[in-house]
């Protein structure tokens, strides 16, 4: 059985060191999903988001060696929210001065805004909601190889997509107490992957 990812601190410190290319791909894949879900969520285009999303992990190679855990100012997530909504808060300023000017030129369409959560705790909550999207779909990814297909499916059918029991124990050919054995076993080990990994 897999220990799952290595603990945020060890991951942190190992980013240090800039030449550590399996460490950076790590931390890219479990990371960049979350920033671009975010910008997207503060309205930006894919192609934007994924701009941004380049631009924020720049950012942090740049300010990795500067990190320091200090509690009362917050964790690592903390630290890459701040520079990811600096990120966004300077794109939604380019945005805004991009359409000022072209809005002054005669028969230019104006660039569109699109309606963004502009206060912080609108921002905040989206960053929050972001991470717990891609924190549960890198707890499915870990979980899901550890059980069996039945028992998985009878957990995504109940929980995920909130079919009765009785639909899905027919479906499977399984009890439906036995369905619900297994969207509770699924449910524990999400639970202990998330739980180890907010421990992080």
């Amino acid at each position: 059985m897999s220990a799952g990812p290595p603990t945020r601190p060890s991951l942190v410190g190992r980013l240090r060191d800039r030449n550590d290319r399996a460490t950076w791909a790590e931390f890219v894949g479990l990371y960049a999903p979350v920033v671009f879900g975010f910008a997207r969520k503060a309205g930006l285009q894919d192609a934007d988001a994924a701009d941004l999303t380049q631009e924020v992990l720049r950012s942090v190679v740049g300010a990795i060696t500067r990190f320091d855990y200090t509690p009362a100012r917050g964790g690592f997530r903390a630290w890459l929210f701040q520079i990811t909504r600096n990120h966004v808060h300077s794109f939604r300023r380019g945005t805004a001065r991009a359409a000022r000017l072209t809005a002054r030129v005669p028969g230019a369409a104006p660039v569109p805004l699109e309606e963004v959560p502009a206060h912080e705790d609108a921002l905040e909550a989206a960053w929050e909601q972001e991470w717990r999207r891609e924190l549960f779909a890198r707890a499915c990814g870990h979980v899901r190889p550890l059980v069996e297909p039945a028992t998985w499916e009878a957990f995504h059918q109940t929980a995920v997509l909130g079919r009765a029991g009785q639909q899905v124990a027919a479906e499977l050919g399984l009890s439906v107490a036995a369905v619900y054995l297994a969207k509770s076993r699924v449910l524990a080990r999400l639970r202990q992957f998330v739980q180890a990994a907010e421990e992080e």
